[in-house]
């Protein structure tokens, strides 16, 4: 809000980019993909809240980097541009495709939890904008994302399990 009233008062050069559930190698291990690759990879179980019902679209690392790097280059000052994908699935969706991916028993690696309080139902953005005015397309589908992650994690596995997979807040 700060940099919008500065380009609305002194025409700063500023514009704005949102994407939600991005994800791709080297994510943040408490996330849902990453965290359920390892799950899978360790036969720890893993907490499916809610059963999974939540909604979301997710988007990869090199589209939404693609995607800035567009904004910085075209977008005139002042606009606001979104990143995401029109495919909206469920967790309990994303968690048996890679239960499939992996060749692992989803009913012996999951647990349905109670839902976390606050959890929102859906995650969703429209990205029509920088599709029309930016010439913006998501090009990784979901499949070969996750199987790129996959790879990433297995390759990675002996560093990665000496990580915390639970989110750390530094002030």
């Amino acid at each position: 809000m700060n940099l919008m009233a500065f380009f609305k008062t002194y025409n700063f050069p500023v514009v704005f980019t949102r994407a939600a559930n991005v994800y791709g190698p080297g994510q943040q291990l408490y996330r849902i993909i990453p965290r359920t690759i390892l799950y899978f990879l360790t036969n720890k179980k893993l907490e499916l809240h809610g059963g999974g019902k939540s909604v979301r679209s997710f988007v990869h690392i090199r589209d939404v980097v693609e995607g800035t790097l567009l904004v910085a280059r075209k977008a005139p000052p002042g606009e606001i541009y979104h990143f995401s994908t029109p495919r909206n699935i469920s967790i309990l969706y994303l968690v048996q495709m890679i239960a499939e991916k992996l060749g692992v028993s989803f009913a012996d690696h999951v647990e349905v939890a109670q839902e976390q309080l606050g959890k929102d139902s859906a995650y969703l953005l429209d990205s029509a904008k920088a599709q029309e005015t930016l010439g913006w397309q998501g090009k990784i589908s979901l499949e070969e994302g996750v199987t790129e992650t996959i790879e990433w994690i297995k390759s990675n596995l002996n560093e990665i399990q000496k990580q915390p997979l639970s989110y750390i807040h530094k002030p």
